[in-house]
Parts: structure tokens; C-alpha cells; sequence
């Protein structure tokens, strides 16, 4: 017992005085006839100090006492008692009038008697059912305080007998089936029509036990059908926080980009931890586009493929990631791909092989939902039940996962789209550059280079009589070879015939060479690369030249390229006042789209003050 629970003075006094039990009779016969003894005493001391005054009431007192702390008998002979000795104190002092004093006295003694004992009875009760109440409220604390439901039952039976005033392991809080001992009986606790415990009591009960009893029924039955309501709310509480965990779990994972397969593995793994389900699978229809072809036996020639399964059994009958079967039949999937809509099929009723095989693992109720992407019906998420019902909600629940796949798939089909589109773009302009550069090398550039074969010999037939007419000829010559250098620059920057020729290294010392900025080389790359690779890195470098030309005011630049057989890294770095942005101008936009497209990142880490350093990785394919 807590220092807070320590009876105050003025409940150890009510326990003394309003005790359930009286104390001894012995006692009790003694302090009558002291009290009647003292009473006669000072009534016939009074009477020398006032002769004249009548102190008869004072006999009253102890019929007081007497009926305030024990049984009514003891009450009655104490206020006989009190009367015989009124009786004679009233013969000593007149006889004239004894009889009517002694009747009136007795009837008072007596109407004391009565209510003095009925009230301490009542009193009585009334501190009995405030401990009652006491102990019935931390009763309840203990029982709504308990998660467990065995525990709490337990908890609640050492309470219970206190409240009860039994001994100890006398009152049992049980489950509603639990049947009594031989010596016990069982009193069935109910909510509304529903029985939510049993209480054990003895067979045999005193009147004032079985009273108690039946008072402390009704508080049981609220308690435990609170507790019942709380240990549902808790597990629906339970059961939302580990749903909305798995959810975020799966969220994250598609919001960072992941790759639909693992997708499809963690949300059938979320799912059926969140449900306890004992199977779980994600299915893809394939090629669903034309629903109305079968086969010769009716079967549809659409197939699914199962992408993911969560099984607890593993026996030979659990699904495979990678099997396919044909959309036919009374199932699940079937159903599914057909009406785009959630179902749930009895297994008693489904064909199929895979509805065969989940039959024969007890599983007796299958429930599917669509994964819808981009308006058609992708694929499936299926739950198999077995003969544990399923949670109220499961068909929604179901739904949020699916609708974060097709999120997934949407996103990477969308991905793959961009990815590929961009490829085009790309590819033709590369395509569209050498066509030009071809163009210009093969056509202008020798034509500009015929002209001035033409034009010296020119020169050197005109008579030395014509010295300005040779020195015209002289300027022309000049000019055409300066516009043959301006078209050779322009046909590099628009596609170096050195990447076609030497690949990505020889381009890299070229554009190393060409560059305003000293540069130094680091280069590794043993063998030729795919077009698209070497293409990407040679522009991402040159456009990293023209800008730190440009803007760097750099005094060196560090070029490193090296591969490992299946990926390239290429790093330029310069020395100059970094504050680089790629939102600041279309070239570094254009080298982002550019490594994109070769399926590579780029990174640039340019503070203030401290240069400019940019990264690039691009996996690959080694030629063959």
C-alpha cells in the first residue's frame, strides 16, 4: 500500500466504530455494566447537588454505547438493564409515578435501541460500499491497464477478492468457458446478449458475501466489456500503425526510384506482414491488349506471370517469381483481367492450376485486386485466405498497395519512354552532326581546296608585267585557305573526325591541345568504346573546356578518364572561382541530357573560390 493509499485518521476511526464485525460479548457485558454502574453513580450525585432535578436520560447513554458497537441482543439486555436501574433511582427518589417513568423510559431505551443500531448498520454499509467503490476503481485501473488479456484476468482476481472481503484465491476472473472447480460457482458476466468472462466464487456464501457479490456483478461486467473494446481498439491501433509502416516502407522505396521488380518483392512482403497473410503474390498479364484470342480449348492465350510471391508454406505447390499460366478458367486472376474490378473466389469453386494448388495448401478463399496502369488492367495483387477470417478492410488495404506498383510501373514505363525519346533526339542530331561534317569535308572543304590549286596556278601564269593582278590572286589564295581552317574548326565542334578515327582518348589529347587553358591528361582507356559513351564523355569534356575558358579564369585543368572494362569515368578539374550552376546556361543542361541518354550521372561540386569539379560515370557494354 502506497503512502497515498494510507487510511486518514478520520477512516481509521470509522473502522473502529463501524467495524463489520462487533467486538467480543464478554466485553461488550462488561462495558454495559460499568456504564450502568457510573450512570447510577452520577445520577445519585447529581440528585444531592440538585434534589429537585430529574437525570433520568443520563441511563440513555449507555443503551448509546452499547447499540453503536455491538448486536441487537446485547443492545436489549443493556437497555433493560438501563431501565431497571431508571427503575430504582426513580423508587429512591418518588414511587408515586414509577410505572408510567419506567414504560416511558423503556419505550425510549428501546426507539434508541432500533435507530441507534440501524443507524450504525446503515453506516456501515455505506463505508462498505465506499471501500467497495475504492477498490472497485483500482480494480479497473489494473484491468484497463493490462495488455494482456491472461495477465490482466489474473491481476484482477488478487483484487478482486480484496473488494470481495474473501480469502485469498477465493474469487477467480475467468474466460466465459471456463467451468468451476467442485466448491465453486460460476456467475457468467455479460455485454448486452454476449457473455465476456465468468466470475468463480465459493459455492456456499454467507448472506452478507452473496450481497457483495451481486453488487460487484454489474461493475465487472462494465469493466470487462471496456477492457474488451480496449484490446479491440489497441489491435485495430496496432494493426493501422503496422499497415501505414509498410505503406511508408513501400512509398519510399518507389518515390526513390527503385526498379519495379524489387518493388513488387517489398510490397508483397509489407502485405502479407501487415495482414499476416500466409500467402501473398504479384502477377503481370501479358500482351492483355487482345483479351478475345484463345486457344482451342477455350483458354485465353493472354498469360500471367507471377513476379512475386510471399509463401510461409514451401512445399512443391507454392508459386515461383518467374511462372507463367494462361488467363482461363474460375479464378482469381481471370476474374481480375477480365472485369478490372477486386474479387474474392471460393476455392471450392475455382479451376485453374493455380487455384488447384492453393486448394490443396487448406487455403479456402483467394481475394484479388487490379494494378491499374495508365487505364488498362497491368497485373494483379492476390491474397489466399485460410480458415482464419480476414480482416474487415483487407480489399482497401490491398488496394493501397497495389496502387503504389502501379505507381512504380507507371513511373518506370514513363522513365523508359523519356529515356528512349531523349536516345532518338540524340542519335539524330549525332547523325545529323556527321552528315554535316561528312558534307563539309567531302564537298566544301574540297572544293575550297580546288579553287586555290586553280587560282595559284593562276597566279603563276600571269606576266611579271601584271604585279598587282598577281597580288590580287596572292589575297585571294590567302582568303580561301583562311575560310578552309574556319570550315575544318567548324566541322570539329560539330563532330571530330578524330572520335570517328582514333576514339575517345586521341579526342581527349585533341581537345587538350586545342584548349586556352593548360591542361594536364590522366587517360586509361585501353580499348574502344561504344559510340554513345564516347560521344557523351568527348562533349561533356569539351563543354567543360569552353567553360572554364570562359568563366573560370582557371590557370590549369586536370582531365582524368579511365575504365574498368564496364564503366567510365571521366573528371575535369580546374583551379579557378568556382560557383558553377547547371541551371545557369543550356551546355551544362545539354551535358545532363546527354549523359542521361548513355545511361550515366554527372555530378559537379563547384563552391565558391575553390574551383570546378565534374564528375561522370556511364556503364557499358564493351564492344564486340
Amino acid at each position: 500500500m502506497t503512502e497515498h493509499d494510507a487510511p486518514t485518521r478520520r477512516e481509521r476511526l470509522l473502522l473502529k466504530v463501524l467495524r463489520p464485525t462487533p467486538p467480543p460479548l464478554g466485553l461488550g457485558v462488561v462495558v454495559a455494566a460499568g456504564l450502568i454502574a457510573a450512570e447510577v453513580f452520577l445520577v445519585h450525585l447529581l440528585t444531592q447537588i440538585a434534589p429537585d432535578s430529574a437525570f433520568g436520560a443520563l441511563f440513555l447513554f449507555g443503551v448509546l454505547v452499547i447499540s453503536a458497537s455491538w448486536e441487537f441482543g446485547l443492545a436489549l439486555a443493556t437497555s433493560a438493564a438501563s431501565a431497571a436501574a431508571y427503575a430504582y433511582v426513580h423508587v429512591l427518589e418518588n414511587s408515586d409515578s414509577l410505572v408510567p417513568a419506567v414504560i416511558v423510559f423503556t419505550v425510549l431505551a428501546l426507539l434508541t435501541n432500533v435507530l441507534v443500531g440501524q443507524s450504525r448498520l446503515r453506516a456501515a454499509e455505506s463505508e462498505q460500499r465506499r471501500r467497495e467503490a475504492d477498490l472497485l476503481a483500482e480494480l479497473a485501473r489494473t484491468m484497463l491497464r493490462e495488455v494482456n488479456p491472461a495477465q490482466m484476468l489474473d491481476t484482477a482476481s488478487t483484487r478482486l477478492a480484496e473488494v470481495l472481503e474473501l480469502p485469498p484465491g477465493s474469487a477467480v476472473l475467468g474466460a466465459p468457458e471456463q467451468e468451476p472447480t467442485p466448491g465453486q460457482q460460476r456467475i457468467l458476466l455479460h455485454d448486452g446478449a454476449t457473455p465476456v468472462g465468468s466470475l468463480m466464487v465459493p459455492g456456499q456464501l454467507a448472506p452478507g458475501d452473496a450481497r457483495r457479490v451481486r453488487r460487484v456483478v454489474p461493475a465487472l461486467e462494465a469493466l470487462l466489456a471496456a477492457a474488451r473494446d480496449r484490446e479491440t481498439l489497441h489491435r485495430q491501433t496496432a494493426d493501422l500503425a503496422r499497415q501505414q509502416a509498410a505503406l511508408r516502407r513501400t512509398a519510399t522505396l518507389v518515390a526513390s526510384r527503385a526498379e519495379p521488380d524489387e518493388v513488387h518483392g517489398v510490397a508483397a512482403s509489407e502485405l502479407a506482414r501487415s495482414l499476416d497473410a500466409e500467402h501473398v503474390s504479384v502477377v503481370r498479364f501479358e500482351n492483355p491488349e487482345k483479351p478475345e484470342d484463345a486457344g482451342e480449348d477455350g483458354a485465353r492465350s493472354v498469360q500471367y506471370e507471377v513476379l512475386a510471391a510471399e509463401d510461409e508454406d514451401g512445399d512443391e505447390s507454392r508459386l515461383v517469381i518467374g511462372e507463367r499460366f494462361r488467363v482461363g478458367g474460375h479464378n482469381v486472376c481471370t476474374i481480375v483481367f477480365e472485369t478490372g474490378e477486386p474479387v474474392a473466389v471460393d476455392y471450392a469453386e475455382a479451376t485453374g492450376p493455380v487455384a488447384g494448388r492453393l486448394r490443396r495448401r487448406a487455403f479456402v478463399r483467394g481475394i484479388g485486386v487490379p494494378i491499374t496502369v495508365d487505364g488498362r488492367t497491368w497485373g494483379a495483387v492476390v491474397v489466399g485466405i485460410g480458415e482464419h477470417p480476414p480482416a474487415p478492410d483487407i480489399q482497401a488495404r490491398m488496394t493501397d498497395f497495389a496502387d503504389l506498383i502501379a505507381t512504380a510501373v507507371y513511373n518506370s514505363e514513363t522513365r523508359a519512354q523519356l529515356t528512349r525519346s531523349r536516345a532518338r533526339v540524340v542519335a539524330a542530331a549525332d547523325q545529323a552532326r556527321r552528315t554535316i561534317e561528312r558534307d563539309l569535308h567531302d564537298g566544301a572543304q574540297q572544293r575550297i581546296v580546288s579553287l586555290g590549286l586553280e587560282l595559284r596556278a593562276t597566279q603563276a601564269a600571269v606576266p611579271a608585267e601584271f604585279p598587282q593582278l598577281r597580288g590580287r590572286l596572292d589575297h585571294c589564295v590567302e582568303t580561301l585557305s583562311q575560310i578552309h581552317t574556319d570550315l575544318q574548326e567548324l566541322s570539329r565542334g560539330i563532330h571530330p573526325a578524330i572520335l570517328s578515327r582514333g576514339g575517345l582518348a586521341a579526342a581527349l589529347k585533341t581537345l587538350a591541345r586545342r584548349s586556352p587553358v593548360p591542361v594536364s591528361l590522366s587517360i586509361a582507356i585501353p580499348t574502344r568504346l561504344p559510340d554513345a559513351v564516347e560521344v557523351a564523355a568527348y562533349f561533356a569534356a569539351a563543354e567543360a573546356l569552353t567553360n572554364t575558358a570562359k568563366y573560370a579564369q582557371a590557370s590549369e585543368v586536370t582531365i582524368s578518364a579511365r575504365t574498368d572494362g564496364s564503366v567510365l569515368d571521366l573528371v575535369v578539374t580546374d583551379d579557378g572561382v568556382g560557383g558553377a550552376r547547371t541551371g545557369t546556361g543550356s551546355g551544362l543542361i545539354g551535358l545532363h541530357d546527354r549523359i542521361d541518354v548513355a545511361g550515366g550521372t554527372l555530378a559537379i561540386v563547384s563552391p565558391p573560390g575553390a574551383g570546378t569539379s565534374i564528375t561522370i560515370r556511364i556503364p557499358y557494354r564493351p564492344r564486340a
